[in-house]
């Protein structure tokens, strides 16, 4: 039996039943050193452990059980240790009664680097805060129940790429470190903080008992990040979207719960104000991300089509251009408004391959019109661009290859690009304005009067037209304030050798009104709806006639 054992490289022994103990028959040196090393400092685990693992080894020992495997783990002088034991029944002609092999392989140095690594899996190194997946696990782990209320807050920083693009990288992880030490802060006592995201954090709360104890955390972490944060020579204001989710009381994986507290802060995102996830969200997000999946089918199906809306000189009732507006009749949602689809386009990014598309199809119909009429039309098209477009694509390079592959004269396009677009990067806005005024490309600010420009934007920026926004042409005959507006535009506008617009001209007194008051051209459903590329041609042709 001792060469048995002691051929062994690990530490092994041969023992059999003894009452209601094990008896060592044959041990080698290093078990001897093995059970020297355990019995000093037995760990609690180790301790509860053995308890559980004592009847199986009987019951191989006493031959009811072939084999049985288990985990020790006990502190030594050298620190916790790490074995993976087996006994096994084994039969030796020297011996009649029922025997086991006991062994015990030293896993500690494993066991040691499978903890450091899975620290590391679960460990945002920037922050030295749980990841989503650390965070997920503890809140797994936490004891919560429906009589110790729990939520999950989801905190989001807003626009924080602007400062990686601007600043760099480094500029950007300092961000998030001042950040998560303001959240750390301001947390409760067992309050949990993990960094999710590359910008998003959450917190998992517990003994929640109603949702004043959310508004509280939320308010505490909107006013840490009140002050700015300085980097270098610069003062930085921190903007963050904040939403929840509260457990309703059942039992809930913590995945779900997180999941609805990042429908919260999308939500969040687009309000400007603290969410609450409520069931009717999580329909709203599915219903945008189902919205989200068919138009990037319909894109790649080429399903979607442009309508045109007419634009009228005031002053001779000519048809002068066309505004080119995308649509999407889809087969499943019918008619989608694009005040539905576009937002998601811009969010999904989606937006890209769809102002390419436009620009594209726009040029597409007016050299189909053109070779219609025999001759080049007097017309100009315009074509919307988004700000997502501005920041995230080559405009101009898509413009381009619209021209190029259509034979369209530049000067005969008109971009338009909201007025928040334009001021929210002067310096890339003006690059842009420049290379499609090379092409000799018309540009025009829409919805003028809503935004954020001033006199100083208007004058750095190469634009030619001014789009009056309908909020003020809308009843602007019978309120002084609007005409007041109105007027103010337009001596504006003349002053800085800009042509006028009005968008949402409705009836022929507002049309007159305008026309007094010098400005150049309008649309709206006076004139015309918006109409397909067929009709819109012999809408023109028609007037065309008529005015001549």
């Amino acid at each position: 039996m001792h060469a048995v054992v002691d051929a062994i490289m690990h530490p092994a022994a041969i023992i059999r039943p003894k009452g209601e103990s094990i008896e060592y028959v044959s041990v080698n040196s290093r078990f001897e050193q093995f059970e020297r090393e355990r019995d000093a400092e037995p760990s609690a685990d180790d301790r509860t452990r053995h308890g559980l693992w004592f009847p199986r080894m009987m019951a191989v020992a006493a031959g009811e059980e072939e084999s049985f495997q288990f985990n020790l783990d006990y502190a030594s002088a050298l620190g916790p240790r790490t074995y993976s034991a087996s006994i096994a029944r084994i039969s030796l002609p020297t011996s009649s009664a029922p025997l086991a092999l006991f062994t015990a392989i030293d896993r500690s140095d494993a066991s040691r680097i499978e903890k450091v690594l899975r620290r590391e899996l679960l460990t945002d190194m920037l922050t030295a805060l749980p990841n989503r997946a650390g965070f997920l696990e503890q809140v797994e782990e936490r004891e919560t129940g429906p009589e110790l209320g729990h939520a999950i807050i989801a905190v989001d920083l807003i626009r924080f790429s602007r400062i990686n693009e601007s600043l760099g990288s480094i500029a950007g992880d300092e961000i998030i470190i001042t950040v998560a030490r303001r959240i750390k802060s301001i947390l409760r006592a067992g309050d949990v903080l993990g960094r999710v995201g590359g910008n998003e954090f959450a917190i998992h709360s517990v003994a929640v008992k109603d949702m004043e104890d959310v508004l509280q955390v939320a308010k505490r972490i909107r006013s840490a990040l009140e002050t700015p944060i300085r980097i270098s020579s610069y003062l930085i204001n921190v903007e963050a979207a904040v939403g929840c989710a509260v457990s309703n009381g059942e039992e809930e994986e913590a995945e779900e719960l997180f999941r609805r507290s990042q429908v919260a802060v999308k939500r969040s995102k687009q309000s400007g104000v603290f969410e609450v996830y409520r069931p009717s969200t999580l329909i709203e997000a599915q219903e945008r991300f189902n919205l989200e999946s068919r138009l990037r089918d319909a894109l790649a199906q080429d399903a979607l089509y442009l309508d045109f809306q007419p634009f009228v000189s005031l002053s001779s009732g000519e048809v002068v251009g066309f505004e080119a507006l995308a649509r999407w009749n889809d087969t499943e949602l019918g008619n989608v408004s694009p005040v539905k689809f576009i937002p998601v386009a811009e969010e999904s990014g989606l937006i890209l391959p769809l102002g390419r598309w436009a620009l594209r199809k726009a040029a597409e119909h007016l050299a189909k019109w053109d070779e219609e009429y025999g001759s080049r039309v007097p017309l100009t098209l315009n074509v919307n661009v988004s700000p997502v477009q501005i920041a995230r694509d080559d405009v101009a390079e898509a413009v381009r290859e619209a021209l190029d592959s259509t034979g369209v004269d530049g000067a005969r396009v008109t971009v338009e690009v909201t007025e928040s677009a334009l001021v929210a990067d002067i310096a890339k806005t003006r690059t842009l304005l420049n290379a499609l005024k090379a092409m000799d490309l018309t540009i025009a600010m829409d919805d003028f009067g809503t935004g954020f420009s001033n006199l100083a934007n208007l004058q750095m920026l190469p634009i030619d037209v001014l789009k009056i926004d309908r909020s003020f042409v809308n009843g602007m005959v019978g309120d002084r304030d609007k005409k007041a507006i109105v007027r103010a535009i337009l001596s504006l506008a003349g002053a800085l050798g800009m042509r006028t617009v009005a968008e949402g001209i409705e009836t022929a007194e507002v049309g007159q009104a305008l026309a007094e008051l010098g400005c150049d051209r309008g649309q709206g459903y006076y004139y015309a709806r918006p109409m397909s590329a067929d009709d819109a041609f012999a809408f023109w042709r028609a007037r065309h006639r008529s005015n001549n």
